[in-house]
């Protein structure tokens, strides 16, 4: 996969996979200067790359467990689409859902990249639906706990 590290990020490493099984790769933060998160707020942190995926695949920027776990901290509209014909930065809004402000830090590990394939669609209009065995139910009607819900 082909990128670009921007000169904001001339001393950055590129995401990496912090494990051998390890589905994301981690994108780090390229601010030059600390830049922090107040309770409550967002902001929209640099990584200093541009990347060129392979028609057919997507890049999804994904939270990472241990931001969200410790701090509160996590990605917007997540999982962040990028697409195989998007050439700018690429770039990760975290928001602050904790108590106390955040401060991302230069090369801190904010969010984790998974590339995947992509499925296009062709719609068929038709005049109704096959049936199934949940029919229209949604929003929590298969019930909280184990099994269909009451009346299923």
């Amino acid at each position: 996969m082909s990128v670009v590290r921007l000169p904001h990020a001339a001393d950055m490493p590129l995401p990496a996979y912090a494990t051998a099984a390890a589905a994301g790769m981690d994108l780090c933060a390229a601010v030059s200067l600390p830049q922090t998160i107040a309770p409550g707020a967002r902001a929209l942190v640099p990584t200093g790359l541009a990347i060129a995926l392979p028609y057919g695949h997507e890049a999804q920027v994904r939270p990472r467990s241990g931001l969200a776990l410790r701090h509160g901290v996590t990605v917007l509209n997540t999982p962040g689409t990028i697409d195989a014909d998007y050439r700018g930065e690429v770039a990760v809004v975290l928001a602050n859902f904790g108590s106390e402000p955040f401060t991302v830090e230069r090369g801190m590990r904010i969010a984790q990249l998974v590339v995947a394939p992509v499925t296009r669609a062709r719609w068929a209009e038709v005049g109704e639906l096959p049936s199934s065995g949940r029919g229209g139910g949604g929003f929590g009607s298969t019930g909280l706990a184990g099994g269909a819900a009451p009346g299923r």
